[in-house]
């Protein structure tokens, strides 16, 4: 599958801020590593600079767990450490910093987190992944789907897909392209409906099926991962259909790569991210 050019890195006068600045909204006391992997795997995948926002008590811990290339954002926090309604008045004023936006992974479902995670869908004007706890927030209110004011792909796994439409699991399975178009195009928004053969879908009606990954990714973090390639490509500028095609491609080539190496019964989501540069330069 021939590489978008600016994955290439053949312009030698180019620096970390043509490469995009990534802002990754993620973790709550009990899931920091969330924030960590999605983090991570960003750098990995050519984003110039990576930032994690994370609440505010937890920053410490994080700039412990994170890797030291990943710079923190502490933000307001409710009562149980998750995001507070009132960090979106703090991070909307660095809206201008940032490329792209990730937002989900370990998140939590408190009200007051969710208010967050509907004010930052809808108004982020840059292109934007909305995983995990994102998905079931906006499940509550797909409205503000409708009102987001720039590109929006939605990574569901066939649970969350459940939610987000209210279609039993074992249709959604049956119907698995058709669901999804559906859904991009009432929705205008790219849709990546993760399992065996991820479908991805745009509004406009492009399908594309994957072929790549392999079971031993059925593991923990591995969709934190691919929301991390996910918005390191869209902050590079590549479009969105095209962002999620790659994504949910080197994605699960750099897992077919870690279980050569590691035997699948043995892989864990950092084995995916290790195995990122090399997905990359696979042709």
């Amino acid at each position: 599958m021939p590489r978008p050019s600016v994955l290439s890195r053949r312009n030698p006068h180019l620096s970390k801020k043509d490469f995009g600045h990534v802002l990754v909204v993620a973790g709550s006391p009990m899931m920091l590593g969330a924030s960590a992997l999605c983090s991570l795997a960003a750098m990995r995948s050519g984003a110039g600079l990576v930032t994690a926002a994370v609440p505010k008590n937890l920053n410490l811990t994080l700039q412990r767990k994170i890797s030291n290339v990943v710079m923190t954002l502490p933000l307001p926090q409710t009562a149980q450490g998750t995001f507070s309604l009132k960090a979106f008045d703090v991070i909307k004023k660095s809206f201008p910093r940032f490329n792209a936006v990730a937002i989900g992974p370990g998140l939590g479902t408190s009200s007051s987190t969710a208010g967050f995670i509907y004010q930052m869908v809808e108004h982020y004007p840059g292109p934007m992944v909305v995983d995990a706890d994102a998905l079931n927030a906006v499940a509550k209110n797909l409205k503000v789907l409708l009102k987001a004011k720039g590109p929006r792909i939605l990574t569901p796994h066939v649970g969350e897909m459940a939610r987000l439409t209210g279609i039993s699991i074992p249709e959604i399975e049956a119907h698995r392209k058709r669901i999804a178009l559906d859904f991009a195009r009432q929705y205008h928004c790219v849709l990546v409906l993760k399992g065996h053969r991820t479908v991805i879908v745009s509004p406009e009606g492009k399908i594309t099926v994957n072929t790549t990954g392999n079971v031993g990714m059925a593991t923990a973090g591995s969709g934190d991962v691919l929301t991390g390639m996910m918005v390191a490509f869209l902050a590079q500028g590549i479009e969105p259909f095209e962002t999620a095609r790659f994504g949910v491609y080197l994605h699960g080539l750099a897992g077919d790569y870690a279980a050569k190496l590691k035997f699948k019964i043995g892989m864990i989501a950092l084995d995916i991210i290790e195995h990122i540069p090399y997905a990359l330069k696979h042709k």
